[in-house]
């Protein structure tokens, strides 16, 4: 096994002098890419005989039709990758029609030693366009067309993931934007009860747009997303937020601010030799497990800010009383890490960072929803369960009780 620590220090020319384990271990990380283009190939094929979807020609006047897929798999390199097999059906023959493509890939050879540098050497080099220049030539077809189909594939992903059913039980959601070529992308990402984390939605919008947020979190809930019973809704300190969730969910949301974006933004404030010193203090209340002994440290490091910068002490003061709900529900020793801070949500950020450098040129906004839909779903497969997920009942507990504490207090004030 290479250590990432390894890779990290060498160059290009180190991975050309491995043995051929070592880069197919390192390219299988891409395996998905090859599928797309596999599902190409044999989408391709139907089409020559049924024609391409949606349209109203056929070709050898309607004797082909599809007839849905049955499961199989090709071999890449050492890996074996299944994917869904289209079928056809011969109506003068009155039986099905097996691709020779699908056919041809099972008996591929694995890639020579030339073949998989030259794969290596596109995909460190970012040079996509290349690398599927030479992939589509050796399955005899037109770049063209597995741009085509890339598109039509990326496209039916996007109607897929908008149209999908929210049947799970969700305790907590992240909101966050992800800059896309001075365009913002805000991206819902959800926590089921079972500790799952489940991209929901994505909007292209700031962060201080909040009818188009709302919009956005109304269509989580014609989808399914229940919130009757509370929701834990991890937001920073973005104003057109914080109101959408408002306008949205009402008092069934529970919001916490992110700490790790609050210690920022008052540091931001302060002069740089001074920056370190106040970022260890505000990390050092907000480590507090319990709700009063971390508010009295921050209250005391809010009276030191009036002194040195009053700006500073005004943030820290704002949506004070939010970056410590995690505390005030009791729920601090077990979901800290998780949900004090809007890093889950980074974490998904920063792997579509990685599927989305590639692009050299954004041309449109259909191009952004259906990149950021895929990579989203792609990075879905390999996210991890919040820490402490089997201790998520208590915070459902936590949150029924805070609910219904609300809803007390508002039928008392419009009593009196």
């Amino acid at each position: 096994m290479i250590k990432n620590s390894v890779i990290n220090r060498e160059k290009l020319e180190w991975l050309f002098d491995q043995p051929f384990d070592v880069k197919a271990m390192l390219l299988s990380q891409h395996l998905e890419i090859c599928k797309l283009l596999v599902n190409s190939i044999l989408e391709e094929e139907v089409g020559q005989y049924a024609g391409r979807r949606y349209e109203r020609d056929r070709p050898y006047e309607g004797r082909y039709s599809r007839y849905g897929y049955n499961p199989g798999s090709v071999k890449i390199g050492s890996e074996k990758v299944r994917v869904d097999v289209p079928r056809i059906y011969d109506k003068e023959l009155e039986k099905h029609k097996s691709l020779e493509h699908y056919e041809a890939l099972r008996e591929l050879p694995a890639q020579g030693e030339k073949e998989l540098q030259a794969v290596l050497h596109g995909l460190s080099t970012r040079d996509y366009s290349s690398v599927m220049q030479m992939l589509s030539e050796s399955f005899g077809m037109s770049s063209s067309s597995v741009s085509r189909s890339f598109i039509q594939q990326s496209s039916e992903k996007l109607e897929a993931f908008e149209k999908r059913k929210l049947e799970e039980d969700y305790v907590a959601l992240f909101i966050d934007g992800k800059s896309l070529s001075g365009q913002q992308m805000v991206i819902v990402l959800g926590v089921t009860e079972k500790g799952d984390k489940v991209p929901l939605g994505v909007i292209q919008a700031t962060t201080e747009n909040a009818n188009s947020i709302a919009e956005l979190l109304r269509g989580l809930i014609d989808r399914g997303l229940s919130f009757e019973e509370g929701i834990l809704v991890v937001i920073d300190g973005g104003k057109g937020l914080r109101k959408a969730v408002d306008q949205v969910f009402g008092h069934k949301a529970v919001v916490q601010r992110c700490q790790w974006h609050k210690r920022e933004n008052v540091v931001s404030y302060l002069p740089e030799h001074q920056q370190d010193l106040y970022r260890k203090k505000l990390q050092s209340a907000y480590s507090l497990q319990e709700y009063e002994k971390a508010k009295v440290r921050l209250m005391k490091i809010h009276q030191e800010l009036k002194t040195l910068n009053r700006s500073a002490a005004n943030s820290l003061e704002e949506g004070m009383e939010e970056t410590l709900t995690i505390q005030r529900l009791g729920l601090h020793f077990h979901f800290n890490r998780s949900f004090s801070t809007t890093n889950c949500i980074e974490n998904l950020n920063s792997q579509l960072g990685k599927y989305l450098r590639n692009v050299k040129r954004w041309v449109n906004s259909d191009q952004r929803y259906r990149w950021v839909v895929c990579g989203m779903m792609e990075a879905e497969i390999k996210m991890r369960k919040v820490s402490n997920y089997k201790m998520l009942y208590q915070m459902k507990e936590r949150l029924l009780e805070e609910i219904h504490d609300r809803e007390v207090c508002l039928k008392q004030s419009k009593a009196a």
